[in-house]
């Protein structure tokens, strides 16, 4: 590959491989791997939380809820969303974790070496921002399809992923498919990605700096992507509370007794209190967990690929 090395300075050639079309697609096919299998598993969770959000005085705590939908609706209760949420969130984040080396080199390059040395964290954000806007795009109508199954009384919405896909579109009006939830997606999720990766790549750059101080290199793979998983637990704490009180926007728009109401309206009549609290907890074990595994399982596969973990000093 030593052809493709530039005259100049090019943030595209800083790491152990050039990063050139196939290493982007790689790089989404791993994204896709790490958001479609960590939101899949976490499903029970996730209906758990978006009744909590939706029926507060029915589904008071993450046990209790969980507990009320299987006794309601069997084991299949608690897997409802599961269609959508894996093809969702598979598209999602192939265009977020892709996207954000495309967008993050573009800068650097844009910005130079020096300052792209000294603005790290602007590149970091600008970055993972750009990449959200056009992941969401693709989560959107998934994502409302997912939020109507779990929420929905059981009965009276379809819990087959074509079926709900067809009767959301049937219902366009009605439903606002399939980018009627785009704009608090937005609200939820940039937030959210910049948090992720801004806190990811500088919890990473703190044990690099502070705890693993010899040379990223030096350290065995297990190390590396031990400081991943951790670096992203923690990171995906942060992204949780940024993000909650979108998150429980999306999840009401669902709600029958919200139909044909503004995102303002919403907002207005459930207060910010309850907003920002109600389900923080679950969605905090959730978004941690997840975060940590996504991080995980994206770099495990960066490595396998021979592309090194991400972050660093």
């Amino acid at each position: 590959m030593s052809h493709l090395t530039p005259a100049k300075w090019d943030a595209r050639f800083l790491g152990p491989v050039p990063h050139d079309a196939t290493y982007y697609a790689k790089c989404m096919l791993g994204g896709a791997l790490a958001c479609g299998l960590t939101h899949a598993g976490l499903t029970p969770l996730d209906v758990a939380k978006c009744n909590m959000q939706v029926n507060p005085s029915k589904y008071r705590g993450l046990t209790s809820g969980l507990a009320t939908l299987v006794r309601e609706e069997g084991q299949t209760g608690i897997w409802k969303g599961l269609g959508p949420t894996l093809v969702g969130y598979s598209l999602q984040g192939m265009f977020k974790y892709g996207l954000y080396e495309m967008f993050k080199d573009a800068y650097m390059n844009l910005a130079g070496e020096e300052m792209s040395n000294q603005y790290k964290p602007a590149i970091w954000l600008a970055g993972s921002a750009s990449a959200e806007v056009f992941a969401d795009i693709a989560l959107c109508p998934l994502e409302m399809t997912k939020v109507k199954i779990q929420t929905s009384p059981s009965g009276t919405f379809p819990t087959a992923f074509g079926t709900a896909l067809s009767e959301m579109s049937k219902n366009k009006i009605d439903t606002r498919y399939p980018f009627g939830s785009l704009v608090p997606l937005w609200s939820r999720q940039i937030p959210y990605t910049m948090a992720k990766f801004f806190f990811f790549e500088k919890i990473a750059q703190l044990f690099y700096t502070h705890v693993f101080t010899e040379p990223k290199e030096t350290y065995g793979k297990s190390t590396q992507l031990g400081v991943t998983f951790a670096s992203g637990y923690l990171a995906g704490v942060v992204c949780a509370i940024v993000s909650h009180p979108a998150d429980s926007v999306v999840s009401l728009m669902g709600k029958p007794a919200n139909k044909g109401k503004g995102i303002g309206q919403i907002a207005s009549e459930t207060g910010m209190v309850t907003l920002a609290t109600k389900g923080l907890g679950t969605r905090v074990l959730m978004i941690g967990t997840l975060t940590g595994f996504q991080w995980w399982i994206y770099d495990t596969f960066k490595s396998t690929m021979g592309f090194g973990t991400t972050g660093g000093k």
